[in-house]
C-alpha cells in the first residue's frame, strides 16, 4: 500500500475515531474528556460484547458475513471478554466509549472482519441494547436478594408469633400487635416490591438493534433471531423510540426508589428501637460502629446509612426524569447521562439489600421491654370499647365511655386493666367480670382473628403463605 493510500484509509494515522473523515480538525483535549463515557459505561462491556456476538451470527445467517468473518469475531470478542476479566484490556478515552474501544480492539485483532461488524447497526441501537441486557440482568439480581430479605424476616417473625408490642400511629401506642405481625408488614412491601421488578423486566426485555441510528437499515436484518439469541421477549417495535426510549430506565430507578423507601423506613424504626428509651432490640455488633470520643456508644450505622442512600436514589429517578423531559426524537447526547444515575441505582440497591437481609438475621429482640412499652398509653382502650358494642352499645357512645375511663385511669396512674370492676361500672352498667379478658394484651391480639389481623393464629398462616409463595 502506497503512503497516499495509507494516509486514505487511516492506517497510521492517531485519530481512530470511526466518524473523523468529516472534521478537519481533531477534538480538543477538554472536549474528549468532558464528553467521554468509557470511565463508566466499560460496565457494559459483558452485554456489548453478547450483543455484537448475536449480531454477528445474524449477519452470517442472512449472507453479510462469511463464515470465516463469523469465527474470526467470535474468537476475537472472546478473547477481549477475557481481557477485560482479567483487567488487561487497553481502555482509551480517545476511544470514547465501551463501544468503540471494543470495536477497536478487535480491528486490530482481526482486520477487516472487525470492521464489518458493525454493519446494520449504529451506537445509538447498539447501547440501548446493551443498557437492557445489564438491566435485565440487575432486575434478576433484585428479584434474588428481595426473596432473602423477605426470608430473613419470615425467619425473625416465625420466634416472635407471640411477642407482643405496642402498635403505633402517629408514632404514639395505639393497640398491642405481635412482633411478627409487624415484620410481615414489610414482608408485604417487599412482595409488591418484587412484582413492580417483575413488571418492569417485561418492558425491559424488547430489543432495540437493529433501528441503527434512528430510522432501521437497508440491509436484510433478522431482529427476531437477534431477540431469540440474546433472550428477549420480542423487538421494539418502531425505530425512532427504539433508540431513544429509556422510560425503562426510569421505571426502574422508580421501583427502586420504592424498595429504598420501604428500608428506609424499617430502618427508621430499628433506629428508634434501638434507643435506650425504647430498648425493643438490639443490632449486631457487626452492623454497628462506634463513636470517636464516646467509648459507650454503638451506633446503627448501616440503617442509617440506608436511610440516608435512599435519598441519593431518589435523586437519581429526578435527574433521569429531568434529563428525558425535554429531548426531542430521537437519539441525543444527553442520552449518555442516563448510565451514571442508572447504574449507582443499581449498586445502591443491590448493596443496601443485602447489608439489610444481614442486619436483620442480627437482631435480637428485647421481648420484655417490648411488652412493658405495649402495657403503657392504653393499647386496650379499644378492646374496652369494642366489648360495650358487642354487648350492644353504639360505638359512638362506647367511645365517649371508654375516653372517660382512661382519663380516670390516667388522674390514677394505671391501666386499664389494673381498675376494679366497680371503678370501670361507673362508666356503664354493661361492664361485667369478663372485661378483665379483653383488657389483657393476649386477648386484645387473639381477638383480631381474621384475615390480616394480629391474632398469632393468623400470623402463623401468614407466615406459612408467605413462605409457600417464596418456595
Amino acid at each position: 500500500m502506497s503512503a497516499k493510500d495509507k494516509t486514505r484509509s487511516g492506517a497510521g494515522q492517531k485519530t481512530t475515531k470511526p466518524w473523523s473523515g468529516r472534521f478537519s480538525e481533531p477534538v480538543d483535549d477538554l472536549v474528549k474528556r468532558y464528553t467521554a463515557s468509557v470511565a463508566f459505561d466499560q460496565r457494559l462491556a459483558e452485554f456489548d460484547i453478547q450483543g455484537s456476538v448475536a449480531h454477528a451470527r445474524m449477519l452470517h445467517a442472512v449472507g453479510i458475513l462469511t463464515a470465516a468473518d463469523l469465527e474470526a469475531i467470535e474468537k476475537g470478542l472472546a478473547v477481549i471478554g477475557e481481557e477485560i476479566r482479567n483487567g488487561t484490556f487497553p481502555w482509551s478515552v480517545d476511544l470514547e466509549d465501551v463501544h468503540l474501544n471494543i470495536e477497536k480492539r478487535l480491528t486490530d485483532m482481526i482486520g477487516d472482519a472487525g470492521k464489518r461488524l458493525h454493519t446494520g447497526r449504529s451506537r445509538n441501537d447498539q447501547v440501548a441494547t446493551d443498557v437492557r441486557l445489564y438491566l435485565r440482568a440487575a432486575i434478576d439480581h433484585v428479584q434474588t436478594l428481595l426473596k432473602g430479605m423477605q426470608r430473613a424476616l419470615l425467619d425473625l417473625a416465625e420466634k416472635h408469633v407471640d411477642t407482643v408490642m405496642p402498635g403505633f400511629t402517629h408514632l404514639q401506642v395505639a393497640q398491642p400487635v405481635s412482633f411478627a405481625h409487624h415484620l410481615l408488614a414489610y414482608v408485604e412491601m417487599l412482595a409488591r416490591d418484587a412484582q413492580r421488578f417483575a413488571d418492569c423486566r417485561k418492558r425491559v426485555n424488547r430489543l432495540p438493534l437493529g433501528a441503527a441510528a434512528l430510522a432501521g437499515t437497508s440491509f436484510p436484518i433478522d431482529r427476531q433471531m437477534v431477540a431469540k439469541e440474546l433472550g428477549f421477549d420480542g423487538v421494539c417495535e418502531n425505530s425512532l423510540d427504539a433508540v431513544s426510549d429509556r422510560d425503562f430506565a426510569i421505571e426502574f430507578v422508580a421501583a427502586s426508589a420504592l424498595t429504598m423507601t420501604h428500608l428506609s423506613r424499617f430502618s427508621e424504626e430499628l433506629i428508634l428501637w434501638m434507643n435506650p428509651r425504647f430498648g425493643f432490640i438490639d443490632i449486631a455488633d457487626r452492623y454497628c460502629t462506634g463513636s470517636s470520643i464516646m467509648p459507650q456508644k454503638k451506633n446503627p450505622d448501616v440503617a442509617e446509612l440506608v436511610r440516608g442512600k435512599t435519598g441519593r436514589v431518589n435523586g437519581n429517578l429526578v435527574a433521569l426524569l429531568t434529563l428525558m423531559k425535554g429531548q426531542p426524537l430521537a437519539y441525543n447526547k444527553d442520552n449518555q447521562e442516563d448510565k451514571e444515575p442508572l447504574l449507582d441505582t443499581v449498586d445502591t440497591l443491590l448493596m443496601s439489600l443485602a447489608v439489610f437481609t444481614g442486619m436483620v438475621g442480627g437482631i435480637t429482640v428485647n421481648v420484655g421491654a417490648m411488652r412493658a412499652a405495649a402495657l403503657e398509653g392504653y393499647a386496650t382502650a379499644t378492646d374496652l370499647a369494642d366489648y360495650l358494642v358487642k354487648k350492644g352499645l353504639p360505638f359512638r357512645e362506647a367511645h365517649e365511655t371508654v375516653a372517660q375511663a382512661v382519663r380516670f385511669a390516667e388522674a390514677r396512674e394505671c391501666d386499664l386493666s389494673v381498675l376494679a370492676l366497680e371503678d370501670l361500672r361507673q362508666f356503664s352498667p354493661l361492664i361485667g367480670k369478663d372485661v378483665f379478658d379483653a383488657l389483657t394484651l393476649e386477648g386484645s391480639m387473639n381477638s383480631r382473628s381474621h384475615i390480616g389481623g394480629t391474632a398469632p393464629a393468623r400470623v402463623r398462616a401468614a407466615i406459612a403463605k408467605a413462605r409457600k409463595a417464596l418456595a
